[in-house]
């Protein structure tokens, strides 16, 4: 899924995911990430152009992924079944200076699982990545 970053040097960057495991209590894990022709970018480069938010890039990523999920995710006391997490910053005074890879665990509702296909969800969970990725070049 092809996507125009807004970097200034106008990089275009594919978003992909690798194929998700599926454990035997239902959660599945996968790996979202966002590369450029060569390699996977760093997070940086979906920041806002005005800089980066002084949060953590998967917070941000984090909060626009779960709500473009809402209603497809499982729930249990209330909270929607999606974590996620992102390999360390070199320096963590500057969390936006890492790969723009998540490794990501959802376990979605019971009936959405039952009549939507693997290939759906994966859709739809890449769909959301992408939405995230947008957002977060949004100014704060």
């Amino acid at each position: 899924m092809p996507l125009r970053a807004g970097s200034s040097a106008g990089t275009e960057i594919i978003l992909g995911m690798t194929a998700p495991s599926v454990m035997d209590d239902g959660w599945w894990l996968t790996t979202l990430w966002g590369a450029d022709a060569d390699t996977v970018v760093d997070a940086s480069v979906v920041a806002p152009l005005a800089g980066p938010p002084p949060e953590s890039p998967v917070a941000v990523l984090g909060r626009v992924l779960a709500g473009a999920l809402a209603g497809l995710l499982d729930q249990e006391d209330g909270r929607q079944l999606i974590r996620l997490r992102m390999p360390p910053a070199a320096d963590e005074a500057r969390p936006w200076q890492r790969p723009l890879l998540i490794w990501l665990a959802v376990r979605w509702d019971p009936v959405r699982a039952a009549v939507m296909r693997p290939n759906e969800l994966a859709r739809e969970l890449l769909r959301a990545f992408a939405r995230a990725v947008e957002a977060s070049q949004s100014p704060a």
